[in-house]
């Protein structure tokens, strides 16, 4: 593998979201294949749910005054998208892993505590975002490195080990994982929803019976896309944040004049 996509060091936040990138790109295929149908399926839950709450595109924002339906369309959204790359992250932790130490990545680990783990990621971030928009970024930026840690660790404690890696150095970790997700947002706006507002400021009229199915394959597009990046970006931050403050890259070196391949010393001695 090629050395410079996890570099055994600790990194700063440009480069660790440069490392997530990397890390899909030498990992494209299988995670964009999994996360196609997992997108799929989720814009066909929010479409029925858009419908019964009579939200409309290209942003399907409520009326003013009547937020009840919209807040659980957006809470739902959040939670789906948990649960979408917290699945995602199981894969890039085995990926980050075979990246790191050169050795060649299967598929999947640990597949039903990934699952339960993606379940309960889902539903905590969707009541997060229920309950309000500052607990779902304490949540979000908690819950990162679950499902890296079950199969690139194979933690115990999948939910507090991520936690404590995220609180390290001041939040850095939790704050890092917010800003990927923010500089992603942006990103998928813009493809989902701003290439309406831009078809109208040069001259190009979309009707309504376009723009209703459109939308939400753009924004599907956006998301097979977003979701794996942000998957990555959390098994390429939990393998700098045990570098950081572990020394994991000393205790690979180790093992390896010792003889073995470093495998050994990514799983938690706990």
């Amino acid at each position: 593998m090629a050395p410079e996509v996890l570099p055994m060091r600790p990194m700063t936040a440009g480069e660790l979201l440069d490392a997530g990138a990397a890390l899909l790109r030498q990992r494209a295929w299988p995670l964009l294949a999994a996360a196609a149908p997992l997108v799929a399926v989720e814009q066909l839950v929010l479409a029925g749910m858009r419908q019964r709450a009579g939200l409309s595109p290209p942003a399907f924002l409520p009326e003013l005054g009547d937020l009840g339906g919209w807040w659980v369309v957006v809470a739902a959204g959040f939670g789906m998208e948990a649960a979408i790359i917290a699945l995602l992250g199981g894969y890039a932790g085995v990926a980050a892993g075979s990246a790191l130490i050169g050795t060649r990545a299967r598929w999947w680990t640990r597949p039903w505590a990934v699952a339960a783990t993606a379940v309960i990621s889902g539903v905590t971030a969707a009541l997060a975002a229920y309950c309000g928009f500052v607990p779902w970024l304490i949540v979000y930026g908690l819950i990162g490195m679950a499902t890296p840690a079950l199969t690139l660790a194979r933690t115990r404690h999948p939910f507090g080990r991520s936690a404590r890696l995220a609180t390290r150095d001041g939040l850095r970790p939790a704050l890092i994982r917010l800003l990927g997700y923010g500089t992603w947002f942006l990103v998928r706006f813009a493809l989902g929803t701003g290439w309406v507002a831009v078809a109208s400021q040069i001259g190009w009229a979309v009707s309504d019976d376009v723009v209703a199915w459109v939308v939400p394959i753009a924004w599907g597009l956006a998301n097979t896309v977003a979701y794996p990046a942000l998957a990555c970006l959390d098994a390429a931050m939990l393998v700098e944040t045990r570098i950081r403050s572990e020394g994991l890259d000393i205790e690979i070196g180790r093992e390896r004049a010792r003889g073995g391949d470093g495998s050994v010393a990514l799983v938690d001695a706990a």
